[in-house]
């Protein structure tokens, strides 16, 4: 049973015939009550929850008292994606039966629940901000802003082809939550920030280790301690399955009819949501007239420079929001 609020969705089906006769929809909402100011809502990336800020939280330094998006001024509110395992023992069984687009589907019946007709702003991250991305398509008129930090509107050939390799080593290791980490972190930083961080240096107290092997050991560690493995092969799925154009025309024939202002925020040295591609949306938005921004942070530190470079994404943030 969960800890946190929840709302109960009966009978929901996936795009794929998946049913489920209940899911509990966890939540928690930061600073101002809901109807007492204007709503920002926040999507988690693969490895993280509801907690957006506060003790433990995993973007202080973006939410929170002061912060660009400021819970002395907006109300924020987040989903838990059902089955991160995250205070509470609900997990998904078969997470081939998910897509991004039936997470999006659920924090719409979560929006409609809590009787909110409008949100000011909808940020995702990563894997969240593909979901995001799902969401203004199904909604095109329930939210004023879409930020999309370090993420895209569809699963690259690049993206799915990195699922598949985490696929196969959380089928086929004896640790697969913490192999799995060991080759997702190469995904998420650059052999620059690595050159930068370890030098080539050595673990003295783990010779003859070398600190970028001791650190990725950590990262594999420390992951084993808090997720679950239906949890990663659930999110694992989502990442490799966000497009927006599925079963539609085209990506501009979605947003023909989406009346949200866009704002991308890339990264130079992003290898896995590459900033082509960023770049690549931004100009047929603009082509098509659409109210839309692009950003670019600059970084050596790839994929997660959006938890890493706090000054200038909250320059980003307070030009946008």
């Amino acid at each position: 049973m969960s800890s946190l609020p929840y709302i109960e969705i009966s009978n929901f089906e996936t795009l794929s015939g998946g049913k489920y006769p209940k899911i509990h929809l966890q939540y928690q909402v930061f600073g101002k009550k809901l109807g007492d100011a204007p709503l920002i809502v926040v999507n988690h990336a693969l490895t993280g929850n509801s907690q957006v800020t506060g003790e433990n939280g995993w973007w202080n330094e973006a939410v929170g008292k002061g912060r660009p998006i400021d819970t002395e001024q907006y109300s924020v509110l987040v989903f838990d994606i059902p089955g991160n395992g995250y205070k509470n023992s609900f997990f998904i069984e078969n997470p081939e039966e998910w897509i991004a687009r039936d997470v999006a589907r659920l924090f719409l019946l979560g929006l409609k629940a809590l009787h909110i007709e409008q949100v000011f702003a909808l940020v995702g991250n990563s894997v969240g901000g593909g979901i995001a991305w799902e969401m203004i398509a199904l909604a095109p008129n329930l939210f004023s802003h879409l930020i999309a930090v370090a993420t895209d509107w569809k699963s690259s050939d690049w993206i799915i082809a990195n699922s598949l390799v985490q696929e196969s080593i959380l089928q086929n290791s004896a640790n697969p939550l913490h192999d799995a980490r060991l080759h997702a972190m190469l995904c998420y930083r650059s052999p620059q920030s690595f050159k930068m961080k370890f030098e080539r240096s050595f673990n003295l107290e783990k010779l003859p280790l070398r600190n970028v092997e001791t650190w990725l050991l950590h990262h594999g560690e420390k992951l084993e301690k808090r997720f679950t493995l239906s949890a990663y092969k659930l999110m694992n799925q989502l990442v490799k399955t966000i497009d927006i154009a599925e079963g539609r025309t085209s990506f501009e024939s979605v947003m023909k009819d989406v009346q949200t202002e866009i704002h991308i925020i890339g990264t130079n040295s992003d290898l896995y949501f590459v900033p082509e591609e960023n770049r690549q949306t931004y100009a047929v938005l603009q082509k098509m007239g659409k109210k839309s921004t692009y950003h670019e942070i600059d970084s050596i530190h790839g994929h997660d420079a959006f938890l890493i470079e706090y000054q200038q994404l909250d320059k980003i943030l307070r030009t946008i929001i």
